[in-house]
């Protein structure tokens, strides 16, 4: 008996280390959240940034420019908002048995779209609902972002300053919104995240694929998000001329809303008259908030309507 007893106690002991540092390793990849900086103002939008928090890897590209301000009442009914620099139209439409969310948002200057991360700060695995982050930062509207907490690499600009310079990989496409309101769709491995902020990239925003680019359709019907299912809760950003721009999210999931392929949202997109769409974060995740409400039905598995908590939004404030 003796003779099986200590390669026993090894062979326990060595599950028990096993299984330990496998819960830490879960734990460190999806719950813990590791604090890179803390963000207190807004670089290219506001200039009360406080950068002395920010860690080495964190640049903050300096061209600032104050919100362009037009006088002009406010007026805010159930469906839309304007104010003199901000015009928002919300509209739902019923294509491909789901329902489709479509923010119509005209701006005086771009530096009334922004992005937030969740809690204030730029780190891995802290997340706040996009209705939290939205009220959080007096958002009039706002939609989640790419999620870029849940990753280690793509490129991540934000507000004009420079987080993240590791790549994703040499083919992975990017959103890059640059300061003049311009947006461009580019792959990380033909340019650096430094040249893209020493090129004024405002926000660069790192999920995709590339939905339409220079007018034409970039995914096909065999076009997909790795570990996707076909049909989805989706979330998309587009440009329609300059300073013109749609948001769009999609139920999924749901007996009354299947979702939507990559390709049914870029088409639909291009019905639109946008000239060059991205694909964000979607799933649960997807959600759209406009005056206080989330006014489409988020879910991750259809069971109940309830909002993800996700990394980061894009909104409009």
């Amino acid at each position: 008996m003796r003779f099986f007893k200590k390669p026993f106690a090894f062979a326990v002991f060595y599950s028990v280390i096993l299984i330990l540092f496998t819960t830490y390793t879960l734990l460190d990849t999806f719950v813990i959240v590791h604090e890179y900086s803390v963000v207190t103002g807004i670089s290219n939008i506001a200039t009360d940034v406080d950068t002395t928090s920010l860690d080495s890897n964190v640049t903050d590209n300096g061209d600032e420019t104050d919100d362009v301000q037009t006088t002009a009442p406010t007026v805010i009914s159930a469906n839309s908002y304007s104010d003199g620099n901000i015009s928002i139209t919300i509209t739902t439409y019923r294509q491909y048995s789901t329902d489709i969310y479509v923010a119509d948002v005209v701006l005086s200057d771009i530096s009334y779209l922004k992005t937030a991360f969740a809690n204030n700060i730029y780190a891995r695995n802290s997340t706040q609902k996009t209705s939290a982050m939205a009220a959080a930062n007096d958002a009039i509207f706002a939609v989640n972002g790419d999620f870029y907490g849940a990753r280690t690499k793509g490129y991540v600009i934000r507000n004009g300053i420079l987080y993240r310079t590791v790549a994703t990989s040499s083919d992975q496409e990017d959103l890059v919104i640059y300061a003049d309101g311009s947006f461009e769709i580019i792959e990380e491995g033909d340019i650096t995240a430094q040249q893209l902020w020493e090129n004024g990239a405002l926000h660069v925003l790192s999920f995709g694929p590339a939905l339409i680019n220079n007018g034409s359709l970039s995914v096909t019907t065999s076009s997909e998000v790795d570990k996707e299912q076909t049909s989805n809760p989706r979330t998309a950003i587009g440009i329609i001329d300059k300073l013109h721009y749609v948001f769009v999210v999609s139920d999924g999931r749901l007996d009354t809303s299947v979702g939507l392929s990559l390709y049914e949202l870029a088409t639909f997109m291009k019905g639109l008259g946008v000239t060059t769409a991205y694909n964000l974060d979607g799933g649960g995740s997807a959600t759209m908030y406009f005056n206080g409400e989330v006014i489409n039905n988020p879910t991750t598995t259809g069971n109940s309507i309830q909002e993800r908590a996700v990394s980061d939004i894009v909104y409009i404030g």
